[in-house]
């Protein structure tokens, strides 16, 4: 049912910013948003553990698929020419 969800854009996800580090988690797809917001605070503390300078969460509905963490360190390094 989720993945039906998440497929046709009706899934919720919820969108989580950091700052130092800078990045971007998914967290979801969600069938219901009160699902999600049950869910929602325990993996806030997770973050939360790793100490960022700060934190912004937004529940929206949407479709998402892979990568579902976006960080400028995460991206590709581009190969030295041989």
């Amino acid at each position: 049912m989720r993945n039906l969800a998440n497929g046709l854009g009706m899934a919720w996800w919820a969108r989580v910013e950091t700052r130092s580090p800078d990045a971007t988690y998914w967290f979801g797809p969600f069938v219901r948003r009160s699902t999600l917001e049950a869910a929602l605070p325990a993996f806030l503390a997770d973050l939360r553990s790793e100490a960022p300078a700060s934190l912004e969460s937004t529940c929206l509905r949407t479709s998402r698929q892979e990568p579902l963490t976006e960080a400028p360190d995460l991206l590709p390094r581009p190969q030295a020419p041989v």
